[in-house]
């Protein structure tokens, strides 16, 4: 990064460096034969459904998961102040591993569904014949199948859970891991779709800076010489193995379960006695903030993470889940609550 900031950041004309990202994209990801680079992960969703749209000439949408604050989105949510009306009604909210809730969705708006957008896991793996069948719903309708891996890519294998569960998407979003924090987002799919980006207006200043490019080639190079998918998941398999301990040990079971991918893995908080899990999740995070962890709820996992960062949590875990268990057997958590409740916004998945 510090050789590519003497070369320039920003350039009036592509970049070889950017060649060489898509290059290594399209090298690990099953459905990649080109890309387009943007800064976020709103930017790639939505290039890939103005994409989907112009590539079907339709108009409504399938989502399942977050696919960030674009108004074809979160018009979709209770987030949608400021979103046309009209714009909300062409997005539509499925289940994830429901086939019958996208069924019904192709039923209501046959033959205008420009495209089905899912996070192809988040915090449940997929039932078997799941993605297959959403696979299969779009091949039968013309829809578009679009894998949001914004997280999941460079995670849960080297190719996205695209590769893992060995379903392939006609286009798929990726950012976050990709470029190690530096802002770059990517979408990928076949040259005959891609090409369609041509004409559809798909423009950033940024689009090309160079120091997030720069990122991006050193972590797939990285990805590429070092186990680290390995290492995620290793890691996550400790912390899931290690917490579910914890939570058999003190009889938690009622209030705790875990869930996700060993790389993005959930503890979920269930309703107890007389609070509901925004309650309680508050008290924990109060406890764990206090205690030198950041949480919100899902354990996102990085290749710096070693024994002691998994110790540490595992200790702190030892001590804070069973202090919430108590507060809530006792009807005791307000006693503790040094700021008001959570309040959810919306929910995300």
């Amino acid at each position: 990064i510090n050789m590519q900031l003497k070369k320039g950041v920003l350039f009036s004309l592509s970049s070889l460096l950017e060649m060489e990202v898509a290059e290594r994209v399209v090298k690990s990801v099953p459905c990649a034969e080109m890309v387009r680079f943007g800064k976020n992960g709103s930017d790639a969703t939505s290039g890939a459904v103005r994409l989907a749209r112009a590539y079907t000439n339709r108009d409504h949408v399938a989502v399942c998961g977050y696919h960030g604050w674009q108004d074809w989105y979160i018009g979709s949510t209770a987030r949608n102040l400021g979103v046309p009306k009209d714009t909300q009604e062409l997005t539509h909210s499925f289940t994830y591993n429901d086939l019958d809730s996208l069924g019904g969705i192709f039923k209501n708006h046959e033959d205008s569904i420009a495209a089905v957008m899912l996070e192809p896991m988040n915090t449940d793996w997929p039932d078997a014949g799941f993605l297959e069948g959403v696979r299969n719903l779009c091949d039968q309708t013309g829809a578009l199948l679009v894998f949001d891996e914004t997280i999941t890519g460079f995670r849960f294998s080297n190719g996205g859970a695209q590769e893992l569960f060995d379903v392939k998407p006609d286009l798929a979003t990726f950012g976050k891991g990709i470029a190690n924090g530096f802002p770059l987002s990517v979408i990928a799919g076949p040259s005959k779709i891609m090409s369609l980006m041509e004409e559809i207006f798909f423009s950033f200043t940024f689009a090309g800076e160079t120091l997030s490019l720069a990122a991006a080639k050193a972590v797939l190079d990285k990805i590429d010489r070092e186990p680290v998918i390995q290492k995620l998941h290793e890691t996550g398999n400790k912390i899931l193995e290690g917490t579910k301990k914890i939570i058999k040990h003190h009889n938690l079971d009622d209030l705790f379960e875990l869930s996700g991918h060993p790389s993005w893995s959930f503890l979920k908080i269930k309703p107890s006695g007389n609070y509901n899990e925004h309650q309680i999740k508050t008290l924990l995070m109060q406890e764990l903030l206090a205690r030198g962890i950041l949480f919100f709820g899902s354990h996102n996992i990085s290749f710096a993470h070693g024994e002691r960062e998994v110790g540490d949590l595992l200790t702190i875990y030892d001590d804070v889940l069973p202090m919430v268990g108590r507060c809530v057997r006792r009807g005791s958590l307000e006693t503790y609550l040094r700021c008001k409740s959570l309040v959810p916004l919306f929910q995300v998945r």
